[in-house]
């Protein structure tokens, strides 16, 4: 048996899917990342590998893709692929009738058309600045002094809105922490920012060509206030994947590394 691996090398978080020459994913880890891409990738790669008994290090497997933040930086790979495509792709082996993509990460937010194939169609980035990424949510439930876990149900109780209305992510912070020493109630402070980031996400729908569904792709995906505002904003369905969303780069890289390996 052949295997076949992606490694997605996020600015947040560093990701590693296995799979086997029939598709199967058989092996995944998830690891925080380092300032060190590299020891980040060698570590995700080597606890991947241990969960598969027929491979002792990378150098057993048949292909490797690298993607990501810090694609360039894979131990062993064969070669690197834009996260962009490699998102498509994983999505597409998730469930192939997804063909609109919003994915949140660490550092920016993209929007992404897949083809029929998993291939991309369209696609816009915001790389310029970090509100609405995974960064944001992290200062944000730093501001409230909760896990990023149950901040992102926090808006779910909320009956009312309190918008918020800096853009940028320091002000949005100062902004919070204002409301919160206010006494304004935590869970309407909550549902105002999780409407901001879904207002920022209405462009990047467009570009991805959604007409009544989306998916959500990366950490953020998990972020169950976020979904809800999302669907309320851009009046849209979010389809909720088979498999983590936060592992979609990976296991595109993954089928990637498949693809050419046995075309070699």
């Amino acid at each position: 048996m052949k295997y076949y691996g992606g490694c997605d090398s996020g600015s947040t978080y560093t990701k590693c899917v296995i799979i086997d020459e029939n598709g199967k994913m058989v092996s995944d880890v998830t690891l925080k990342s380092r300032i060190n891409s590299v020891q980040s990738c060698q570590e995700s790669l080597d606890k991947a590998i241990e969960k598969v008994s027929d491979l002792k290090s990378a150098k057993d497997l048949a292909y490797l893709v690298g993607t990501g933040y810090g694609r360039n930086k894979v131990p062993f790979a064969d070669e690197n692929i834009s996260e962009i495509s490699c998102h498509a792709m994983g999505v597409h082996r998730a469930d192939p009738s997804v063909k609109a993509i919003i994915d949140i990460g660490g550092q920016d937010v993209k929007g992404i058309a897949v083809d029929k194939d998993g291939t991309v169609l369209n696609f816009a980035m915001n790389d310029k600045c970090a509100a609405g990424t995974g960064r944001f949510f992290e200062a944000m439930a730093r501001a409230f002094e909760l896990s990023l876990s149950d901040f992102s149900k926090l808006s779910l109780k909320a009956k009312n809105v309190i918008p918020i209305t800096a853009q940028c992510t320091v002000f949005a912070e100062s902004e919070v922490i204002s409301l919160v020493g206010e006494g304004k109630p935590m869970d309407e402070i909550a549902a105002g920012i999780e409407l901001s980031v879904a207002k920022r996400c209405f462009v990047m729908s467009k570009k991805a060509g959604a007409v009544d569904s989306i998916t959500l792709t990366g950490g953020c995906a998990k972020n169950d206030g976020l979904k809800e505002a999302i669907q309320k904003v851009l009046n849209l369905k979010v389809i909720e994947l088979p498999i983590d969303p936060q592992l979609m780069g990976a296991l595109g890289a993954a089928e990637f590394a498949r693809q050419k390996g046995r075309a070699k």
